[in-house]
């Protein structure tokens, strides 16, 4: 990979921290918990998410609004609809919002109203995108390619820094296997890898890589015992009602309760989790909130 010039760790720079808002980053003693649906459904939804898990040690949240799904005759995502609800509940709550970029045009409409723009698996080696992406005023979520060598991910995000974006942050969210019982393979490996060959932070998806919720809270586990700078975790307030990947999806009380259970993990390997925000926050119940037509 000796033609990874700006990715690869050097002694001049053995650690990228990115930083996604004003009091959120991402590379430093800090883990960064991200939280949230696998796609925006209506504020109602949101409100219930942000409200839960901004007093529950999660920093970030999540939430696709352009869904690039299997059957084009599955939900496809709310659009601008989504992202106004995105910002309204970031707002609200203070939590910076990730979510998905599919194609060039889409990205001066998402950076408007996201903090985080996130390159999916499908889109990992797109790279007219990664292109566009370098010149990009916001950090850059790559998730690898769900058969990608190690090399060919941090390739990828080359392509990004070489085109002036250096807020990269690299994301392992399993590889396609031989075995069906699982969703995809968790390579914690590749995780250990890239935090030594790479200066950039690494974050683990275990929702992809497990596709069953009661094996998510242990990858997420283990992942920041093998040194990932935090994980991004699908949750909805009724998980089976969900209308993207319900199967994998922790309800808001698993998702606080796995952030909580980091924290002696993240202790052991000379890591913080922040605290949770204190104060009156408003609370909502997504059962008692009407859903928007």
């Amino acid at each position: 990979m000796q033609k990874a010039k700006l990715t690869l760790k050097t002694p001049a720079q053995s650690k990228s921290i990115v930083r996604i808002s004003e009091t959120v980053s991402v590379g430093g003693s800090d883990l960064l918990i991200v939280g949230g649906p696998c796609a925006v459904e209506d504020l109602a939804q949101m409100e219930a998410v942000a409200s839960r898990l901004a007093t529950g040690q999660i920093q970030a949240l999540r939430g696709g609004v352009y869904k690039p799904r299997t059957s084009p005759y599955d939900f496809q995502g709310l659009g601008v609809e989504g992202l106004k609800i995105l910002a309204s509940v970031r707002d609200r709550y203070g939590l910076p919002v990730i979510t998905e970029v599919m194609a060039i045009s889409q990205i001066e409409e998402i950076a408007e109203y996201a903090d985080v723009l996130q390159v999916g698996s499908r889109n990992m080696q797109n790279f007219d995108l990664l292109k566009a992406l370098g010149q990009a005023n916001k950090p850059i979520l790559l998730k690898r390619g769900l058969a990608a060598t190690i090399e060919e991910f941090v390739m990828a995000a080359e392509y990004v820094m070489s085109h002036g974006n250096p807020n990269v942050i690299l994301c392992e969210r399993g590889i396609r296997s031989f075995d069906t019982y699982t969703r995809n393979v968790l390579d914690l490996g590749a995780v250990v890898a890239l935090k030594q060959i790479t200066h950039l932070p690494v974050m683990v998806d275990p929702s992809h890589a497990a596709g069953k919720s009661e094996l998510v809270p242990d990858l997420a586990r283990a992942a920041i015992a093998c040194g990932a700078d935090g994980v991004i975790v699908e949750c909805h307030p009724v998980p089976e009602k969900s209308v993207s990947d319900a199967r994998q999806a922790l309800s808001l009380e698993e998702m606080v309760s796995l952030a909580r259970s980091l924290e002696p993990i993240a202790q052991a390997v000379g890591r913080t989790i922040p605290s949770a925000v204190t104060g009156n926050l408003p609370r909502f119940s997504y059962d008692l909130l009407p859903t928007a037509s």
